[in-house]
């Protein structure tokens, strides 16, 4: 395998070696304008005339032309200089089919990447060089490199977020799987590329290749055997032509989304033969072929529609017009050369020689048929071997080896740096030699690395293992207790219930009514507690609640818990009411557990504050205590599920170490928060934060004196 080029390295060195360029640029800004990342003005203006026909006709003509208006342009800029080679790389790799000249012009456009002035156009033109550097490989048919360029470009545009790179990176593997015959995969790359696509910004360009890559979905499903969904995505891509090509009505743009509709046209009637609808598809398979056998249109697929054509002539026995078809075919493969419709016009020409009686002609087109079979099929199998997935995946394994040996790369550079700058030979070389000595302990220490990694690695999955053991019979256990507290307590909610239907004065069914409020919400939290265990989560049931009223409402609950420990609650309200979307019973039982808290906690006699204010876009609540405090050791578990922190109160109360954790739950569910503050001995404040309504327009309020005193 070809190794990886060390990215990180390359990113380094281009950093370093900005710092000439930007002495360079600093001591020539007197003699032309700065270079912004963008095209010089004179090239824009060379690039909109580029656009014009009259200028050329053939791609000869079209080259003269962009050399002349290149060459015209004085001091040009970087992407000046990088798109020009870009020109001269199509020309090469997509107009006169030269590999090797394109590869030439795609390593000029990787220099010109490295000489970029910022980094937006660093990782453009870096990632688009690769590209291009990748194209030119394969169609040398080395495709260990070429996978390898087409990786450091999505590797670039993956760590920059760059869909548009991305979006190229797709699509070529989408190719890639094609013609190595993985059409699922291929069908697969070309929906994602198509979908990554739809971040380009609006041109004819991004336009083009939409609907290219909606047209290649389509082949990659017939080729599958799936003539349905293949038929949907071909309707789809003159749909989307239909709709968009209003926008494009220069004539080079009209030209070519008539090439789209002929080749759309071509393979829709390729479905049709396929699927015996034989009239529909000699008519579709004719109007494809008139338009991109017109001049300067595309004429190899013309080509190979003939083809799909003359084997509908043949499966309908219509030997005279395919005889008729196939000698105006051979004179156009005379002239323009494709291996593909030639190989198909031999088997063809053999069979219909067969069915005609001229069995020698038959003999000869098939042996030159089986000698262009063999050679596309010997060119195609080094292509099947490579794995490009495994291939990419051996290349993040690299990447991440490489990571490892970062610092090692650093001090390279340096030293290469060194080398550049030192002036004694001898400093230079000893450099060298204590990095090279250097360099192998690092390598040694990398893979002792390597070796510990995997060892943690086992150990983590193991302690995870138990971890998850653990955590399921805590949640057994947790049910099981629920579960079995939520009879008594339910007996209780419905004796309550009986006992308001006596005779009882207003006193004694006041005390009735708040022992079924608290029976019910405790049967509540009871089942909450079971759901959680169950799902891990519960579902929120929003409404309206004023504040002042469940605050007042939730101390006023408490205030006889209080009153055996001579405590009193002392509220401080709102100025003014207001309102939150929140769960009540949740909220309600959160500001309960924290007065319960505090209660538990607090010495007799002591006073607990609960005090609620407004501040910007939030609304807070704090309940304070003068009690025990929390110890700093345990002041980051109180909020832990069972946690190990909890103290009996300060009269032999018991902790189960649930009621925080639950009320964390909820606060974060509201999108809330809660913190407390304690210096470990003189009591602790905890607090809560709701988000407000949007819609409110309550003043700013701090709380000065409006406040209710609740005593046991």
């Amino acid at each position: 395998m070809v190794p990886l080029p060390v990215i990180n390295k390359n990113s380094l060195i281009n950093k370093l070696l900005l710092v000439p360029a930007i002495f360079c640029l600093l001591f020539s800004c007197a003699k032309k304008d700065a270079d912004t990342g963008d095209y010089s003005e004179p090239f824009k203006a060379f690039t909109a005339d580029l656009a014009k026909p009259i200028h050329h006709h053939t791609l000869q003509q079209e080259q003269q032309f962009i050399d002349s208006a290149y060459h015209k342009i004085k001091d040009p800029f970087v992407n000046d200089i990088f798109r020009y080679y870009g020109f001269k790389f199509l020309y090469y790799k997509k107009g006169i089919n030269q590999p090797k000249k394109a590869l030439v012009y795609a390593d000029s456009m990787l220099m010109m990447a490295k000489k970029s002035v910022n980094s937006k156009q660093n990782v453009s033109n870096y990632a688009e060089a690769n590209f291009a550097k990748g194209d030119a490989y394969f169609s040398l048919s080395q495709y260990s490199l070429a996978y390898q360029c087409y990786y450091q470009g999505y590797f670039m545009g993956k760590n920059n977020l760059k869909n548009e790179i991305l979006a190229e990176y797709t699509y070529r593997m989408g190719m890639v799987m094609f013609k190595q015959t993985h059409y699922a995969e291929a069908a697969r790359y070309f929906k994602e590329s198509y979908r990554l696509s739809l971040s380009y910004k609006e041109s004819f360009t991004a336009f083009y290749q939409r609907q290219e890559l909606l047209d290649n979905v389509g082949e990659s499903f017939k080729n599958n055997g799936n003539l349905d969904s293949a038929a949907v995505y071909f309707n789809k891509t003159l749909e989307y032509i239909d709709a968009n090509s209003g926008k494009y009505t220069g004539p080079d743009q009209t030209r070519l989304i008539n090439v789209a509709r002929a080749v759309t046209y071509g393979n829709q009637g390729e479905i049709a033969m396929l699927t015996g609808q034989h009239e529909q598809a000699d008519l579709l398979l004719k109007k494809s072929i008139d338009i991109n056998l017109k001049k300067s249109n595309d004429f190899m697929n013309a080509q190979l529609v003939e083809i799909n054509l003359g084997k509908l002539y043949f499966s309908n026995r219509q030997y005279q017009p395919l005889a008729a078809l196939f000698a105006d075919l051979r004179r156009q493969l005379d002239t323009v050369k494709n291996e593909e419709a030639e190989t198909s016009w031999y088997l063809l020409m053999s069979k219909y020689y067969v069915q005609t009686g001229d069995f020698s002609k038959a003999f000869t087109h098939l042996e030159k048929y089986n000698s262009l079979k063999d050679s596309i099929t010997k060119r195609a199998s080094s292509l099947k071997e490579t794995d490009v997935n495994q291939q990419q995946a051996n290349y993040d394994k690299q990447y991440q080896i490489e990571n490892l040996k970062d610092n090692n790369k650093v001090q390279l550079i340096y030293i290469y740096l060194a080398v550049i700058c030192a002036v004694l030979a001898t400093i230079i070389v000893a450099l060298v030699y204590r990095n090279w000595k250097k360099s192998k302990i690092d390598i040694q220490v990398v893979r002792n690395l390597n070796t510990q990694i995997s060892s943690q690695k086992n150990d983590l999955e193991v302690t995870l293992d138990e971890l998850k053991q653990s955590s399921q019979e805590k949640d057994r256990i947790l049910r099981t207790v629920a579960h079995d507290l939520r009879n008594p307590i339910g007996g209780i909610a419905s004796l309550t219930q009986v006992m308001m239907d006596d005779e009882f004065n207003d006193e004694q069914k006041e005390l009735i009514t708040l022992i079924k409020e608290t029976s019910n919400n405790s049967l509540e939290l009871i089942n909450e507690i079971l759901e959680v265990t169950n799902s891990g989560t519960s579902q929120l049931k929003k409404e309206l609640v004023d504040i002042n009223s469940l605050l007042s409402k939730s101390v006023e609950l408490l205030r006889f818990k209080a009153a055996e420990k001579g405590q009193k609650i002392k509220l401080e309200q709102l100025e003014q009411p207001e309102e939150l979307l929140i769960s009540r019973e949740k909220i309600w039982r959160v500001i309960g557990n924290l007065i319960s808290n505090a209660i538990k906690f607090s010495a007799p006699g002591e006073t607990i504050v609960v005090k609620a204010i407004v501040h910007k876009n939030e609304l807070k609540i704090s309940v304070q205590d003068s009690g025990i405090g929390i110890p700093a050791n345990v002041q980051d578990k109180v909020f832990n599920m069972f946690t190990e922190a909890k103290r009996p109160g300060t009269s032999g109360e018991k902790s189960f170490g649930l009621g925080l954790s639950i009320s964390k739950q909820i606060i974060e569910n509201h999108d809330g928060k809660i913190w407390f503050e304690s210096d470990g001995k003189t009591g602790t404040t905890f607090y809560i934060s709701l988000p407000r309504l949007m819609q409110s327009k309550s003043p700013v309020a701090q709380n000065k004196g409006n406040s209710v005193e609740t005593y046991a």
